[in-house]
C-alpha cells in the first residue's frame, strides 16, 4: 500500500502573513524579524503580503498573536522573540507561558502560530540562533508559516 503523502510547499505567493514581535531585546529580535523577512521574500512574498506588529515583550506576543489570526487579516503568524535566562525564576515562567500562549492560539483559530521565540541561558547563545552560527531562528519560522498555509490550503480548502 502506497499513502498519499501531504506536505506543504514552499511558496508563500498569495499568502497574507503577520510577524508578532517583541521590542525586548530588540538587538536580537531585529535579527530575527530580519530573518522572517528575508525568508518570506525568497519565497515570493510581496511586502504588501507582510504587517509586523510590536508587542513590548514576549509575555504579550500570545495575545497579540490570538487577536490577530482571529482577525482573519492573516493567513498564519509568526511569533518572535528573545528570552534570556536571569538570576531569578522569571526566564522559566515566561518562557513557559509565552510558549504555551502561542501553541493556544494556533490551536484556538486553526491559524498557523509559529513559535519563534529564542530562548537561552546567554546573550551570546540568543545571538548565535539569531543568525550568527545556528542559523536564524525568524528565517526558519517563517519558512515554517509559509509551509504550513500551503498545506492548509492543500488540505481543508481544495477537495
Amino acid at each position: 500500500m502506497q499513502p498519499t503523502v501531504h506536505e506543504g510547499r514552499l511558496n508563500a505567493e498569495g499568502f497574507r502573513f503577520g510577524i508578532v514581535a517583541s521590542r525586548w531585546n530588540e538587538f536580537i529580535t531585529g535579527r530575527l524579524v530580519e530573518g522572517a523577512l528575508d525568508a518570506l521574500k525568497r519565497l515570493g512574498a510581496s511586502q504588501e503580503q507582510v504587517a509586523i506588529y510590536r508587542v513590548p515583550g514576549a509575555f504579550e506576543i500570545p495575545l497579540m498573536a490570538l487577536r490577530l489570526a482571529q482577525s482573519h487579516k492573516v493567513d498564519a503568524v509568526i511569533c518572535l522573540g528573545t528570552i534570556i535566562r536571569g538570576q531569578t525564576p522569571h526566564f522559566d515562567y515566561i518562557a513557559n507561558e509565552v510558549a504555551q500562549g502561542i501553541s493556544k492560539a494556533g490551536l484556538d483559530t486553526s491559524v498557523p502560530v509559529v513559535f519563534g521565540i529564542v530562548t537561552a541561558d546567554t546573550v551570546d547563545q540568543a545571538i548565535d540562533r539569531a543568525g550568527v552560527k545556528l542559523g536564524n531562528k525568524g528565517f526558519e519560522a517563517a519558512m515554517t508559516a509559509v509551509e504550513l498555509v500551503n498545506l492548509y490550503k492543500e488540505a481543508f480548502e481544495e477537495g
